[in-house]
Formats: C-alpha cells, structure tokens, sequence
C-alpha cells in the first residue's frame, strides 16, 4: 500500500517535459463597450410612446433596466435582451446551448428568473426548444414585450430616472 502511495506521488512530482504545462489561460479581459450617449431630451421624450424605440437604444435600455432593477422586476427586460441575443446567432450548436440556458434561467417552472408567462405560451415554447430555430422564443418574447409595454413602461415614465432624462 505503501508503495502504491509513493509511486502515485513520484508521478504527480515528475517535472513536466516543458514549461507549457505551468501556463494556465486566462482569458483576455473583455473590452467595455462604448459608454452609451445620453440621449437628447426630445429622443428621450419619444419612449413615452414607444417601448421599442426606448429598447433599441443602448442609453434608454440601460436606464430602463436600471429602473426594474430599482423595482425588483427586471427578468422581463433580461429576457428580451436574451432572446434579441439568441435570434442572432448563427451556429445550430450555440444556437441548442443558448436555448437552453434562457429556457433554464427565464421559462421553467422556479426558474431563477422566471418571467410571467401564461402556461399555453410556456408549452408552445418548449416544444418549440426539441429543435431550436431564430424563432423558438418569439411568442414568449413578444408576450414579455406586451406585458412590459402595458406595466412597466408606464410607470418608468412616471419615475425619476426618466424624469430627469426629459429635462
């Protein structure tokens, strides 16, 4: 038994044929994106009517996640962010995996995260994950988008932080 342990341990001491073996990858910091512009007062003014122009601008996102994080509701503005996200992607592969992380994070039942979705919306999109496409969120998405065009949207309108944008 002895001898066991000692010749594993001469193993794992042995030097390494080069000094490859000793590096270990780190990966390169991501570069920080653009800060977003601050958006005139009359742009900011037209998110009043129209969530998606208030969404596609990256200022206005930012402003509005900010705001359902100050609410403890911002799953709902993740998820879209993740499903414009999915729906660009290219490869089938990371296609499955993205699926299935937003499926676990955002549709399952006690997600971490789970956004509030009627239960025939919730089937439809996981029969639509058996073969992940573009489209395989696009009901659930455009349900979240409803929900925070009608809820959210309002009473971000009404908040200080879209207050101060307008001035």
């Amino acid at each position: 038994r002895a001898k066991e342990i000692k010749t594993k341990l001469g193993t794992l001491l042995q030097k390494p044929d080069s000094a490859i073996d000793f590096i270990i990858p780190y990966p390169e910091k991501p570069e920080k994106p653009p800060k977003a512009q601050k958006p005139s007062p009359e742009e900011a003014l037209q998110w009043r009517d129209s969530l998606e122009k208030l969404l596609q601008n990256p200022y206005g996102l930012a402003s509005f996640r900010s705001f359902l994080r100050s609410e403890f509701s911002e799953e709902n503005a993740e998820f879209w962010v993740a499903c414009e996200d999915y729906k660009k992607t290219k490869s089938p592969v990371k296609m499955a995996e993205k699926a299935k992380k937003i499926y676990e994070e955002f549709i399952q039942t006690e997600a971490p995260k789970e956004v509030n979705i009627d239960h025939f919306t919730k089937a439809v999109t996981t029969k639509n994950l058996v073969e992940p496409s573009p489209s395989s969120f696009d009901m659930a998405q455009k349900r979240i988008f409803a929900l925070m065009e009608k809820d959210s949207l309002p009473r971000f309108v009404r908040s200080e932080f879209y207050q101060e944008l307008i001035k």
